[in-house]
């Protein structure tokens, strides 16, 4: 069912967190309903609207570094690519910043 993508260790823990978060906002917005709040974004957000937005963040900071992890090595003159784990902290990180203050 799953053969199409390539899964990695790494893959599978973002989508687990993915799916957690999610679940987790879901309780979240069941037991305490969120207000519009005006944080850096632009616009006045939600909780489930900085969660989409960070998502999406998250996802493009991973392709990204996936992308230059290559020429990463090259600049700092490492034997091999870095670790994908770098860029799913960095995204994790990118995440929790527009949860907190976007």
């Amino acid at each position: 069912m799953f053969d199409w993508m390539a899964w990695t260790t790494p893959v599978a823990v973002f989508f687990v967190c993915i799916v957690l978060m999610l679940i987790g906002m879901t309780v979240w917005e069941i037991r305490s309903p969120t207000a519009l709040r005006k944080g850096f974004l632009p616009i006045a957000t939600t909780r489930g609207d900085r969660l989409f937005i960070g998502l999406l963040s998250a996802a493009y900071v991973n392709l990204i570094f996936v992308g230059l992890s290559g020429r990463i090595a090259q600049w700092l003159g490492l034997a091999g690519e870095p670790s994908v784990w770098f860029g799913f902290v960095a995204s994790m990180a990118l995440l929790v910043l527009v949860m907190r203050k976007g």
